[in-house]
């Protein structure tokens, strides 16, 4: 029993000996390094954000705050409550970039007409001079053309050469074709009928490839190159804003610019396109949104507004700039409410308000997390919701864009 008690004390003291042994200090830095990258790297909750941080309440958790860089990259894969952010207008930056692409190539032959590489072969097989014939005999049909005698005189000296050809305008080419041929149809026999209507053929083929030249671009592209930057600004600034509070404030600036520069030139197409036959509107319109979308920017800079309770002037200062797209778009409803186009452009922009309209009201009221606070942290709350319909609005917008592009290609001014 004695040897028992003293093996027992023996032991305790080895024991006691062993675990008082000093560790190494390469090992104690190792395990303090990998605890506090476990620690610092983990999602915080609303009330452990340093002020610059908070922007809304009723998202409770999964914040990332003062990342560095690297992990803040890298986060862009994980999930936390500015996932769903980053990728809603990631995915819409990608898809404006198509877009763009898409439309540089393919939307110039939106109005489909043969091909100029194909000219010289109509030109080859057309008889020009007997075309010449025929037109002088059928102009007499034409009703209300104001200027058919200098026509006449033009066409006896210079269809032939086709010189006259890009200066002739669309409305003449399709009474040409649409008005004064037909009616030689009905009173022709067939054999003249066969001829007219391969001299019609002609005329399309030679005609329309030099007078339907697409119109400028560049309004189109520039709402484009607004909508690629508001997507690409807003969605770095929700990846990389928890970096550090001088990273935030320059995020949080890109952001309103790109929110700007998207309002901004969402008018560029309507206005250009409707008013480009009237010089002094069109620069009046463009002149005034440009204007105010840099004031906007110029306001946004202003650091005290980037304070959450600033959240409703930010969304009306923004939800004014589309406002002030009405008047415009009632100015073209007045000079052509008897297009199709004017009333098809309209509803999609109807339609585009609408959505732009909604996201803000969403963004500013906060909903739906403030009917359940922490519910929707990771997905479902409203600046995700915005951001939806943002894209949505913005790709309205391009569809009416196709919708201009088609009409001024064949009507011009």
């Amino acid at each position: 029993m004695g040897k028992y008690k003293q093996d027992c004390v023996e032991t305790k003291v080895y024991s006691e000996s062993h675990q008082n042994q000093p560790v190494s200090d390469d090992s104690k830095e190792g395990k303090g390094k990998r605890l506090w990258k476990k620690v610092k790297y983990q999602l915080v909750e609303y009330h452990s954000l340093p002020g610059y941080l908070k922007d809304n309440e009723y998202i409770i958790g999964h914040y990332r705050s003062e990342w560095p860089m690297k992990q803040i990259l890298m986060s862009v894969f994980s999930i936390h409550n500015e996932t769903l952010n980053v990728w809603t207008h990631l995915i819409g930056f990608f898809l404006f970039l198509s877009l763009t692409i898409y439309t540089a190539m393919k939307v110039p032959t939106v109005v489909d007409f043969p091909s100029l590489q194909h000219l010289p072969d109509v030109l080859k097989n057309a008889d020009l001079h007997k075309l010449h014939a025929d037109l002088m005999t059928c102009l007499p049909s034409l009703p209300n053309m104001s200027d058919l005698h200098r026509l006449r005189e033009e066409l006896k000296t210079s269809l032939p050469s086709t010189d006259l050809l890009p200066s002739l305008s669309s409305w003449h080419i399709v009474e040409l074709l649409t008005n004064c041929l037909p009616k030689r149809f009905s009173h022709s026999n067939s054999t003249d009928v066969c001829v007219l209507m391969s001299m019609k053929e002609d005329v399309a083929n030679i005609i329309a490839p030099l007078l339907m030249r697409p119109i400028t671009r560049w309004p189109f592209f520039a709402f484009l190159g607004g909508a690629i930057f508001c997507m690409l600004a807003s969605s770095t600034c929700h990846l990389l804003s928890c970096h550090s509070q001088r990273v935030s404030y320059i995020m949080l600036r890109v952001d309103y610019a790109g929110i700007a520069a998207l309002i901004s030139t969402s008018f560029y197409p309507p206005v250009y396109y409707s008013f480009m036959c009237y010089p002094f509107f069109c620069n009046m319109y463009m002149g005034f949104i440009t204007l105010l979308g840099i004031a906007t920017v110029l306001v946004s800079l202003i650091p005290v507004f980037e304070k959450p309770e600033y959240r409703a002037v930010r969304a009306s200062l923004f939800f004014g700039m589309g406002l002030s797209g009405v008047a415009p778009i009632l100015h073209k409803l007045i000079l052509f409410w008897h297009q199709p186009e004017a009333l098809h452009t309209t509803g999609y922009e109807v339609l585009m308000g609408a959505f732009y309209g909604i996201g803000a009201l969403v963004y500013a009221m906060r909903v739906p997390e403030r009917w359940m606070p922490g519910k929707f942290d990771i997905a479902g709350h409203s600046h995700q919701l915005f951001h939806v319909l943002v894209v949505a609005g913005a790709y309205t917008h391009y569809r009416a864009g196709l919708v201009y592009l088609k009409w001024r290609d064949l009507e011009g001014c």
